[in-house]
């Protein structure tokens, strides 16, 4: 994946010295062994990182202050594993500005019942310490994860790989740039937004390049890079025989290696995480990307269509999240259903750019007409989603705040062929059923470009909102409407008033 951060973890224990210097050695072993078992395990995509425990004001704070400077910290974790009075740490808490995972568990899994004495219960008060820094936590209104149980517990520590990629997709966002070929879509409202008000809300940029600085760069792209890359589309993919070499329409392919291989190098020399294009603003090309956005975002590159710079950076961060787990993640866009009282069912996909990453076979490579746009008909791949479970995630501008919006989903075969749809194309049952989820996604005022993903989950997704303070709104199984409007409606006035409450 291009560009993929590794952050550390840093892990912080507290304690404090009314116990003597015996204890103190042992809280700091214990943590040492847990960091050390846990980074064994494999099952975390980042490195934890033991540092020393804190025991005295001075020292919370300058650790606090250490972690936000430090440029290859990516969050912390704190546990405590004796009582460490929380007053302590408000020096430190309040300019704490990483993301935070708080680990409510304790170094031994099950209790020495016949052995338990009074040194035992002061050395290992994790419930006791826990419940401590919960209160100081809420009352400065930390943003946090919380994870309880024992630190070997599998589960424990996939709740804690979850929040490290969100972390990571994070530590990504600050000062990530993003590049919009052109404007956005004329007259669409989702695709507008405050650039000023995401860079502060969640660190990255977004700037504007005229297509003609992409048409330069494409222009430099020489024909043996172009032959080479038109050798790899026909061994990767199914290519039709028109494109092939030595086939009637192998023009079009060549450009569009052209395409791909100008975007490549404009995306890595500006350092851009990501790119938007729009069909209405394609002055110097001669055919809207397709194949080119396909394969830039099966390598990890943010796509949203049509200038949508909100999602493009969404598909980012999810991509970010689910580097080296298997499903996929793509741009995606709710396009049409299935009424059939027998069986509801959503069809997605966008005019050309849908992530080969979610292909449930081998991509064809096909060129076909667009129908919009005035360009000459684009290359593109065509294939069909696989089974699985997804969730379709929208991001949105509500003028006052950003609001995230997932829907969870079962993505599931085509129930019949389609031959004359020549674009790649993903069907979906929502959950609870379409009338809830569609109802609930049009009171939230729900975009319909999203980021689509097997791997991806709502708790992925709820922890992003968490880092970034930032809403989130979630249509499940157990979601109804009137209950989901209600939600809204207390969102809309906590969102309102949170930022004069503190810190959120």
């Amino acid at each position: 994946m291009k560009n993929l951060p590794s952050p550390e973890i840093w892990f912080y224990t507290g304690s404090q010295h009314l116990y003597g210097e015996g204890p103190l050695k042992q809280v700091s072993a214990n943590s040492r062994k847990i960091v050390d078992e846990l980074n064994a395990t494999k099952r975390l995509p980042l490195k934890i990182v033991c540092k020393p425990i804190l025991t005295r004001p001075e020292e919370i704070r300058a650790a606090c202050l250490e972690a936000n400077a430090a440029p290859d910290c990516g969050g912390v974790i704190f546990w405590m594993h004796t009582f460490s009075p929380s007053k302590m740490w408000i020096g430190g808490l309040s300019v704490l500005r990483q993301p935070v995972l708080h680990l409510a568990t304790q170094f031994n899994r099950d209790l020495p019942w016949a052995d338990i004495d009074m040194d035992f219960m002061n050395l290992n008060q994790a419930a006791h310490g826990d419940r401590e820094h919960g209160y100081i936590h809420t009352r400065l209104r930390l943003g946090r994860k919380v994870v309880v149980g024992h630190w070997s517990d599998s589960e424990v520590q996939d709740r804690i790989a979850v929040w490290m990629r969100v972390a990571r997709a994070w530590a990504d966002w600050q000062g990530g740039k993003f590049v919009r070929f052109g404007d956005n879509m004329r007259y669409v409202a989702v695709t507008e937004g405050d650039k000023v008000s995401a860079e502060a809300k969640f660190g990255f940029g977004v700037n504007t390049h005229g297509i003609g600085d992409l048409a330069q760069a494409m222009n430099e792209v020489s024909e043996s890079a172009i032959a080479k890359l038109c050798a790899e589309y026909e061994e990767l993919y199914s290519v039709v025989d028109s494109l092939r070499k030595g086939g009637a329409r192998h023009d079009s392919l060549r450009y569009n290696a052209r395409q791909e291989l100008g975007m490549r190098a404009f995306l890595e020399n500006g350092k851009f995480l990501g790119f938007t294009d729009t069909f209405e603003d394609l002055h110097g090309l001669t055919q809207l990307p397709g194949l080119a956005a396909q394969r830039l975002m099966a390598d990890g590159y943010g796509f949203a269509g049509e200038g949508d710079w909100k999602t493009c950076a969404l598909v980012r961060a999810m991509k970010v999240m689910d580097a080296d787990m298997p499903g996929g993640t793509s741009f995606m866009e709710d396009y049409t259903y299935e009424l059939n009282p027998e069986g509801h069912l959503v069809l997605g996909s966008h005019m050309l750019e849908v992530c080969p990453s979610i292909a449930a076979g081998k991509p064809a490579v096909e060129i076909h007409p667009l129908g919009i746009g005035g360009k000459d008909d684009p290359v593109r791949l065509v294939f069909d989603a696989h089974a699985g479970a997804a969730i379709n995630v929208a991001i949105m501008d509500l003028g006052n705040r950003f609001r995230l919006l997932v829907n969870e989903v079962d993505a599931i075969k085509p129930p019949h062929p389609l031959p004359k749809l020549p674009v790649a194309r993903a069907v979906w049952k929502c959950k609870p059923d379409l009338k809830t989820a569609v109802a609930s996604w049009i009171y939230a005022g729900g975009t319909h470009h999203t980021g689509f993903s097997y791997s991806v989950t709502s708790e992925h997704i709820e922890d992003l909102a968490e880092i970034a303070g930032v809403e989130v709104a979630i249509i499940d199984a157990d979601t109804t409407v009137r209950d989901f409007k209600q939600t809204l409606r207390n969102n809309e006035l906590y969102y309102h008033i949170a930022p004069g409450l503190g810190r959120l």
